[in-house]
């Protein structure tokens, strides 16, 4: 038994008609969404770096309007590509001249493009739901990303202090001694300050006078 024509594939479709690209480029990335939910494969052509992935975008938003509109189907969530094709289109024929008479023919490829959207599965539908739930809780317990540099200072601060106060806790049973680092670092810059502030007073040199008999002789000699 075979399975259901690609004309007559259950489900709500849109198409695009005389695209100007050849179907081989349109199949590319065609083949990148088929089977995946809408709004997977919308982010997938979103960044997909071909020109024709715009146009397929257009298509695949045109196809999920028209279920919102036609079949009632307003919850996008629940539909996924059930289909999606490129059929060869009429070819335009032009001529490049070449030498010593010559002439080349140009061929301007052209297609159809059709993709065709409707309601996954259930079982299909609750892999998605388990994949999106699995994402979410990802995004809400990963660490939050480009920090600004105020945080990242605090950061540093806080691991330079926790590693100060590491090296500070150390056993004071061994030396049997209780001090207070803090206090003795204020004093021991409290005297630097007065020593610094304390004025240097001259040293005063004393000069003994000359003897009695020094002087008794030098009256004899005058």
């Amino acid at each position: 038994m075979t399975g259901a024509k690609t004309n007559e594939r259950p489900g709500t479709r849109a198409q695009v008609r005389y695209l100007r690209v050849s179907p081989s480029k349109a199949r590319e990335v065609l083949d990148l969404i088929r089977g995946l939910p809408v709004d997977r494969a919308d982010e997938i052509l979103q960044f997909t770096e071909r020109a024709v992935s715009n146009d397929i975008r257009k298509v695949l938003a045109s196809a999920v309007a028209n279920a919102a509109h036609n079949d009632q189907i307003t919850d996008d969530s629940v539909l996924y590509v059930a289909a999606c094709y490129a059929d060869e289109g009429p070819t335009l024929k032009r001529w490049r001249p070449r030498a010593r008479g010559r002439a080349t023919r140009i061929r301007k490829r052209t297609c159809h493009i059709t993709i065709i959207v409707s309601v996954m599965p259930a079982e299909m539908q609750e892999l998605v739901e388990a994949e999106r739930s699995r994402s979410s809780a990802g995004r809400a317990t990963a660490p939050r990303r480009g920090r600004t540099a105020k945080d990242v200072r605090r950061a540093r601060v806080a691991k330079s202090r926790a590693a100060q106060g590491q090296e500070h806790d150390h056993d004071h049973d061994e030396d049997d001694h209780d001090h207070e680092h803090g206090d003795e670092d204020v004093d021991v810059t409290e005297a630097a300050a007065e020593e610094a502030e304390t004025p240097i007073e001259d040293e005063v040199v004393e000069v003994e006078a000359p003897a009695a008999d020094d002087e008794a002789e030098n009256e004899e000699e005058k």
